[in-house]
């Protein structure tokens, strides 16, 4: 059944919860996204939806490389080969099973991976793949509203490779006229690369 959405500048939210409940349809992930909601399961709750008070964005103005980064990027970029929507069942599944420092588990569960590939079969969510040998070493992927990107999750499985997939995302992103995503909560690798948080409002104006 679709969820009618509050809409998050008028509703008051308890830890940033703006909906309980619902199902994970393509239907209620459009919706959702549209009015800057996104899902993010918690075991043992009903599905929860959030919008924020502080919204992690990252402006491609601001794009910050170290130059250690740098360095690597020009001793290794021959090496890979970069693919869009390639396949991204295989990217929400690598992560998913990425371990993560402090973590237990993943917030990627069956039903996220499942609706999430659903909506990349309708142009609604972008996945980046990068090959070195044909041997899928990296990934990122994101929901792609009409007004924004959203980047979800990534993965690596060689030192660096994350960060080489979202640089080449950031990439990709800026040549289809995107001049900055949603990154919903700052991680050490996003505020390394300049990402700040805004208000809930403020990200709110960018989308309307």
């Amino acid at each position: 059944m679709p969820i009618k959405f509050p809409h998050p500048l008028t509703t008051q939210t308890t830890e940033d919860v703006i909906f309980v409940g619902g199902e994970l349809t393509v239907e209620n992930l459009i919706q959702a996204y549209s009015l800057g909601i996104f899902p993010w399961p918690h075991q043992g709750y009903p599905l929860l939806w959030f919008c924020p008070e502080k919204r992690g964005v990252l402006n491609f103005e601001e794009l910050h490389i170290s130059r250690s980064l740098q360095k690597w990027i020009r001793k290794n970029e021959k090496s890979f080969e970069v693919r869009i929507n390639y396949d991204f069942s295989a990217v929400i599944k690598n992560c998913r099973q990425q371990k993560r420092g402090g973590q237990k588990g993943s917030w990627i569960n069956s039903a996220i991976e499942k609706s999430y590939t659903e909506l990349s079969h309708l142009g609604g969510a972008l996945s980046l793949e990068c090959y070195q040998s044909n041997e899928l070493v990296a990934g990122i992927y994101g929901v792609k509203s009409k007004k924004y990107f959203s980047c979800e999750s990534m993965f690596f499985k060689i030192d660096n490779g994350s960060k080489f997939a979202f640089l080449k995302l950031v990439e990709f992103l800026r040549s289809d006229g995107h001049t900055w995503m949603d990154l919903q909560m700052i991680t050490e690798v996003s505020g390394a690369f300049g990402g700040k948080y805004i208000s809930k409002f403020e990200f709110l104006q960018k989308i309307s």
